[in-house]
């Protein structure tokens, strides 16, 4: 049985629950809840859920290490597992897509993204298939370290609740079919 291991960035602490630069781990949730899981186990640095989909065996991710240091929490989940990297996937917040946009890449930089800076440095790879989710551009004059700690708005929330569903579903493309199939038909 194949395994892949997923995993959503965030930072620990229900004060952060709700953040923009949590959408890593509202994707782990809601992909938790579509399978009926919880993340009741601690494995390493990092809460973990498993499921079965088809032939694979997939481990939900949420580090328990903050954002900027997510890559301790994966590379030691990587080498317990002795995972290739095309068995990993990363979901992270990016500012520089629009809200609800998904674009999923087979690898390249971090994009200014620290939690995935930390991974590439941990794992010293560029090759981490990842799907970066849109939160958006902070207003003029708004600081972006201060936007993605804050909560999305009303009609934001409501354009994230619909691109998490989407999110699930990418996740479940990459399990199935790999990256290629995923790129082709999330990057709209």
């Amino acid at each position: 049985m194949e395994r892949y291991i997923v995993v959503g960035l965030g930072n620990p602490g229900q004060k952060y629950s709700s953040h923009r630069h949590n959408v890593g781990f509202m994707a782990m949730n809601t992909l938790a809840q579509r399978h009926d899981l919880t993340f009741a186990r601690r494995q390493g640095k990092s809460l973990v859920a498993e499921f079965s989909l088809g032939d694979a065996r997939v481990i939900l991710v949420k580090p328990q290490t903050f954002m900027n240091s997510s890559g301790e929490a994966v590379a030691e989940l990587v080498r317990f597992f002795s995972l290739p990297l095309e068995c990993l996937l990363i979901v992270f917040d990016d500012l520089d897509l629009p809200i609800g946009v998904l674009r999923a890449r087979s690898g390249g930089g971090s994009g200014g993204q620290k939690g995935m800076k930390s991974i590439i440095t941990h794992l010293h790879n560029y090759d981490i298939p990842r799907v970066r989710v849109g939160i958006d551009r902070p207003p003029d004059k708004v600081d972006a370290a201060a936007y993605v700690l804050n909560s999305f708005s009303v009609e934001q929330t409501r354009v994230i609740d619909k691109t998490l569903a989407r999110v699930a579903d990418a996740v479940e493309t990459f399990v199935r079919e790999g990256i290629d199939p995923l790129m082709d038909k999330f990057n709209s």
